[in-house]
């Protein structure tokens, strides 16, 4: 996706070989037109697949999610990482580690939002060693709904979560994927910009 592409050249930030922050315009301040961009992305990429949900972590996906779901037509849910007062009975929850952060947070959805019927995207920000697609991943099979497949907005190709859910024949469509991060440059696993 091109406008993404050129976002993660111009703004995004490399802090080592294997961390890109994207906080200008991702994962802390939002640029509108690239949500609404890769929400439109995201729906033609799984048109076919019948979706009924669009399924995210907190906090940095909801935007996507909801941008997707609008697209879509179809309601966004998030998982929570944290319990709260009034989500705390008839809970789907699993366990994720954050490659970024270095925490395993507990993830939670109420059974009201995901049910046996439903046909989820998951959608995520980032796709590094797949923990967070896994533990989304988790809640749907605990839900018996239907895996439309995950979308991602920009995926590390040389980190291994990308390889170990395709060979778990899981479809994923990811809108930016990364080869290299090495010498402080984004390089993009196909031909094209690095910076």
């Amino acid at each position: 996706m091109e406008l993404l592409e050129q976002k993660i050249l111009t703004e995004g930030k490399v802090l080592s070989e294997s961390v890109l922050k994207v906080d200008s315009f991702l994962n802390h301040q939002i640029d509108p037109r690239l949500m609404k961009q890769i929400g439109e992305a995201f729906a033609h990429r799984f048109s076919d697949a019948g979706v009924t949900k669009v399924l995210t972590l907190e906090s940095s996906g909801i935007a996507p999610a909801q941008m997707t779901g609008l697209s879509l037509g179809v309601p966004a849910i998030f998982a929570r990482k944290r319990k709260s007062l009034t989500l705390n009975d008839g809970l789907y929850s699993a366990e994720v580690h954050s490659f970024t952060k270095n925490v395993t947070n507990e993830i939670s959805v109420s059974k009201e939002y995901l049910s046996s019927e439903d046909t989820i995207l998951i959608l995520d920000d980032f796709l590094a060693n797949g923990q967070a697609a896994k533990g989304l991943i988790n809640l749907v099979q605990q839900s018996g709904a239907t895996l439309a497949g995950v979308g991602i907005i920009i995926e590390k190709g040389f980190q291994d979560g990308g390889k170990q859910l395709r060979e778990q024949g899981v479809r994923v469509e990811s809108l930016a994927t990364i080869a290299s991060l090495n010498h402080h440059t984004v390089t993009f696993s196909k031909e094209g910009a690095s910076v």
